[in-house]
């Protein structure tokens, strides 16, 4: 692999299968430069030798390990240029009986883990530099299961949604945090829909690719806090299919 690079780097979680593979073979067709991470080095590996003309560095980390997160970011920030682009496409649904009064501690931290607090981490380890560098998308695989309007809240699967519900609240505290678009860093959320991946099965509506396309379109869209419309103006928010989803 090459030292250096006049491509921009993006940093994608969940890259080895997936949204995040989808996502990460899009943006290398785009010229970005890859730092994959997922849990699975072998399949990692595998799925980085798919991806060719760009230089893709791997990093093995259990997202449900603090210190593991900790030690990848560290890996990633001594290594490699500030990202322009950071996308979070892992996460793991709860259990179908995951209901409030029904889940178990371990269930609750485990999805906690691996859906918010991991989130946190790598958006405070890796964040940083980008805001600092005034030039960054931060894009963020959330869910409409996730929303606290709308269809689709009777309950259930509460650490899945709940932990939804924090991404969505951290996306928006952050992108006020860095002056909603205005210091050259977006911050969105986006709903993926029902997509056929590991977590959404083999009969899901959408293909992966399907499912990942807003998110690539996030990490490289325009963007003018001044524009006339919403996908010119707007960050901070939930996104699906390129529109904004109340929540």
């Amino acid at each position: 692999m090459e030292t250096t690079s006049a491509r921009p780097l993006a940093v994608i979680t969940g890259g080895s299968r997936g949204l995040g593979f989808e996502s990460a073979k899009a943006l290398a067709q785009r010229g970005f430069d890859l730092a994959l991470i997922a849990k699975d080095g072998a399949k990692l590996e595998s799925s980085a030798k798919e991806i060719q003309g760009v230089n893709v560095s791997t990093f093995v980390c259990d997202l449900e390990q603090s210190e593991q997160v900790r030690e990848t970011i560290a890996a990633i920030t001594q290594s490699l240029p500030v990202p322009q682009v950071l996308m979070l496409a892992h996460g793991v649904m709860s259990e179908k009986m995951s209901k409030t009064l029904r889940t178990t501690d371990a269930e609750w931290r485990r999805v906690m883990a691996i859906n918010l607090d991991s989130v946190f981490q790598l958006v405070n380890g890796i964040a940083p530099a980008m805001a600092d560098a005034r030039n960054g998308r931060i894009v963020i695989f959330s869910a409409c299961l996730g929303r606290m309007s709308g269809p689709g809240n009777a309950g259930g699967l509460a650490p899945y949604r709940i932990s939804k519900a924090g991404v969505n609240a951290l996306v928006r505290n952050l992108a006020h945090e860095t002056g909603l678009g205005a210091r050259g860093v977006l911050v969105d959320a986006i709903c993926p829909n029902h997509s056929r991946t590991d977590m959404g099965g083999p009969d899901a509506p959408r293909s992966a690719e399907e499912g990942a396309a807003t998110a690539i379109w996030l990490a490289t869209r325009p963007f003018d806090a001044a524009g006339l419309t919403d996908q010119e103006k707007l960050t901070g928010v939930l996104w699906e299919d390129q529109q904004v989803v109340p929540w």
